[in-house]
C-alpha cells in the first residue's frame, strides 16, 4: 500500500506557478544554441563521417540502455531531483565540446548528453501529472504538455535563428557558452517545480523493485499495455522522418538557401498543432483514428507532390501527428498507477526509441532505390495501418478525471 498525497482545492495561482515553470524549464532546456552547429564542430575538427556517425551511434545506444532504469529510479527519489540534474550533465558534455574538442570529448560528452536527457524522460511528465491531479487539474495535463511540447520547439527555433549570429561574434566557443548557460539557468528553474509526493512514494519499494513492479503492471494489464504500445506506435515514424526533411525540402527544386525557411514552415505548423492539445484530448478513439488517417494522408500526398506546397502538407500531417502524440501519452498517464508513472512512461519512450531506429534502418533501405519523396509517403502506411486498428475498436470517449475547476 502507498500513501497518497491529498488531492487539495486547486487554486489559480498554484497552477498559473506550475504551468510557468513548466514552461520556462522545457524552453531552457531545448534552448541549445550547438544545435544546429555541432556537426560542423565535429566536422571541423577533423573528424570523419565515420566517427560522427559513430558519436550519434553512442548518443543512441546510451539512451537506449537508460531509458527504462532512469525511469524506475525516477519513481524511487524525488523527480524534481533528476530535472535539475540532468541539465547540468547536458551542460558538462557541451563543456567538454568546446573547451578539449576531440574524438574523446565529443564521445564523453554524448553519454553525458544521454545519461542528462535519460534523468529527464518520463521525469518531466511524472511530475506534471501528478501535481495536477494533487490540485485536481488532471484535466488540465494535455493542456499543459501540448503547452510544454510548444515552449520546446520555440526554443528550438529560436537557437537556430541565433545561433548563426551569436557564431559569427565568437565561434563555436561562443554558441558553447551560450549552451552550457541555458542548461544551467533550466537546472536552476527545475529547483522551483513543485513536488509533494510522501515519503514512501518517492523511495520506500526501491529502484529495483519499482522496475519489476512497473514491468509486471505491462504484463498483467491489458489496458496499460495497449496504451503503451500506442505511445511508440504514434510518435516513432514521424519522429524519424523530420531529420530527412531537409533533404524532401531540397528535392522541391528549390535553392539551398530557401530551404531552412521551409523547415521553419513545418514547425511553425507542428508548434501550432502543440497548443490545440488540450481540444485534441477529448477525441475518442475513433476520432484518434481518424486523425491518424487523415495525417498519413497528407503525409503522402504532400511528400509525394515534390513542390514547396507540398511541404507544408507534410508539416500539417506533423501537426497531426503530435497531437496523437499528446493524446497517446495522455491515456498511458490517466491508466497508470502513481508509483510507477515514471517508470512506464519511460517504458514507452524505450519503445520509441526502438521502433525509431527501425525506422532509420528501413528509411536507409527504402532510399537506395527511391526518392525521398516516395520514401515519405511509404512510411505513411504504418500510421494509416494503426487507424485501422484503433478504427475497429469500439468507440470510447479516452478516461480521464474531470476538471474540478
Amino acid at each position: 500500500m502507498t500513501l497518497t498525497p491529498a488531492r487539495v482545492p486547486a487554486t489559480g495561482a498554484a497552477v498559473r506557478r506550475l504551468t510557468r515553470t513548466l514552461y520556462g524549464y522545457s524552453f531552457l532546456d531545448d534552448f541549445v544554441l550547438l544545435y544546429p552547429v555541432y556537426a560542423l564542430l565535429f566536422a571541423d575538427t577533423g573528424m570523419s563521417l565515420w566517427q560522427i556517425s559513430s558519436l550519434f551511434a553512442l548518443w543512441s545506444v546510451t539512451a537506449v540502455v537508460l531509458e527504462v532504469p532512469s525511469g524506475a529510479l525516477a519513481d524511487a527519489v524525488s523527480r524534481r531531483l533528476l530535472l535539475w540534474t540532468g541539465p547540468l550533465f547536458n551542460a558538462a558534455g557541451f563543456a567538454l565540446w568546446v573547451l578539449v574538442p576531440s574524438y574523446a570529448a565529443f564521445a564523453a560528452g554524448f553519454v553525458l548528453w544521454g545519461v542528462g536527457g535519460a534523468l529527464c524522460s518520463g521525469s518531466l511528465e511524472a511530475l506534471a501529472y501528478d501535481e495536477l491531479d494533487r490540485l485536481g487539474s488532471a484535466g488540465r495535463y494535455a493542456r499543459v504538455m501540448g503547452r510544454v511540447r510548444a515552449a520546446r520547439l520555440v526554443a528550438t527555433m529560436a537557437s537556430i535563428g541565433l545561433a548563426g549570429p551569436v557564431f559569427a561574434l565568437g565561434g563555436h566557443r561562443a554558441v558553447g557558452a551560450a549552451s552550457v548557460a541555458a542548461c544551467v539557468l533550466a537546472a536552476v528553474v527545475a529547483t522551483r517545480l513543485p513536488e509533494h509526493r510522501g515519503r514512501r512514494e518517492s523511495g520506500g519499494a526501491g529502484w529495483w523493485a519499482t522496475l519489476r513492479g512497473g514491468l509486471a503492471e505491462v504484463r498483467g494489464n491489458r489496458s496499460v499495455r495497449g496504451a503503451l504500445l500506442l505511445v511508440p506506435a504514434v510518435a516513432a515514424v514521424w519522429g524519424a522522418l523530420d531529420e530527412y526533411t531537409p533533404l524532401l525540402a531540397r528535392d522541391t527544386g528549390v535553392a539551398e538557401a530557401t530551404v531552412p525557411y521551409l523547415i521553419l514552415v513545418v514547425w511553425t505548423l507542428v508548434t501550432a498543432a502543440s497548443l490545440l492539445a488540450g481540444s485534441a484530448e477529448r477525441l475518442g478513439t475513433t476520432g484518434l483514428a481518424r486523425l491518424l488517417a487523415g495525417s498519413a494522408v497528407a503525409l503522402a500526398v504532400g511528400a509525394a507532390t515534390g513542390t514547396p506546397a507540398g511541404i507544408a502538407l507534410v508539416g500539417l500531417a506533423f501537426g497531426g501527428f503530435q497531437l496523437a502524440e499528446v493524446v497517446a501519452d495522455v491515456r498511458l498517464q490517466h491508466r497508470i498507477d502513481d508509483t510507477r508513472r515514471a517508470t512506464l512512461t519511460s517504458v514507452a519512450g524505450l519503445g520509441t526509441e526502438l521502433v525509431t531506429v527501425v525506422t532509420f534502418a528501413a528509411y536507409a533501405l527504402l532510399g537506395r532505390a527511391a526518392s525521398h519523396g516516395t520514401v515519405f509517403a511509404i512510411l505513411a502506411v504504418p500510421y494509416l495501418a494503426v487507424a485501422v486498428v484503433l478504427g475497429r475498436r469500439r468507440n470510447e470517449s479516452p478516461p480521464g478525471r474531470p476538471d474540478t475547476q
